[in-house]
């Protein structure tokens, strides 16, 4: 089986459409990672575009907790704070529903590959480097556990120790699945913090065991002009182009 990866989209349309046109042909079913919506400007559209795809797995992500009313707004910035609360305004009650009822990771794919936002321990954790992923790799029900939430493609390589494959560089980046177990974060789709404003996904294929981070531009620009007219923090199109 050949599958698109998508994490953090965050409402970000442009993004998700270059993605969607870079990757055609080569996928034939979808895991989602979570944050659909939160900073960007176009949550329903998003999520319209998203329910019409083939998806195997998907899961929440913290953003759509909060948003979708599942969580409190306490632990976010007051950044965030703004764009969640203007995004669940902006929700219609059909995509609200949808987006609440996502699950909590981890979700299981197949017998090899399970999905979560943050860590398969805490979904709201972050996993930046390897005492992150040593603290708790038992948690590991499979070889594979693709994740999200940072923001930033990471690769983990697990065997008796915990090994960072970093950095994650380029347009294209394969991953050879095989000698452990990994943990691996495809970056994000909406708005990347890697220093490289370019939209990023994943390419997972089964057979082949091999997963490919690729990185393809699109219309900054565009979200950009939406994020200022619908009145959400400037911050969040200025940090676009930045890849930050």
């Amino acid at each position: 089986m050949r599958y698109l990866v998508l994490s953090d989209v965050h409402a970000n349309l442009e993004a998700l459409t270059a993605v969607l046109d870079a990757s055609a042909t080569q996928w034939d079913q979808v895991l989602v990672l979570g944050d659909l919506v939160g900073y960007g400007p176009d949550p329903n559209a998003v999520i319209e575009r998203v329910r019409a795809l083939p998806i195997t797995a998907a899961v929440r992500g913290n953003h759509d907790k909060v948003a979708s009313g599942l969580a409190p707004v306490d632990s976010f910035n007051h950044v965030a704070r703004q764009a969640v609360e203007w995004t669940s305004g902006q929700l219609t009650r059909e995509n609200l529903h949808w987006l609440a009822a996502l699950p909590h990771g981890p979700v299981p794919v197949d017998a090899h590959t399970e999905i979560c936002h943050g860590a398969p321990w805490d979904e709201d954790a972050y996993l930046f480097d390897e005492r992150d992923v040593e603290r708790e790799r038992l948690s590991l029900s499979r070889p594979l556990c693709l994740f999200g939430h940072t923001h930033v493609p990471s690769i983990f390589r697990i065997e008796t120790t915990v090994e960072a494959m970093l950095p994650v560089r380029g347009e294209r980046c394969r991953v050879p699945l095989d000698n452990g177990s990994f943990l691996v974060n495809c970056g994000a789709v909406g708005q990347p913090r890697d220093g490289d404003p370019r939209a990023a996904f994943g390419l997972l294929d089964t057979e082949a065991r091999a997963l490919t981070i690729v990185r393809t531009p699109y219309d900054v620009g565009g979200t950009q002009a939406k994020i200022l007219n619908a009145g959400l923090p400037a911050v969040l199109a200025q940090r676009l182009p930045l890849g930050r």
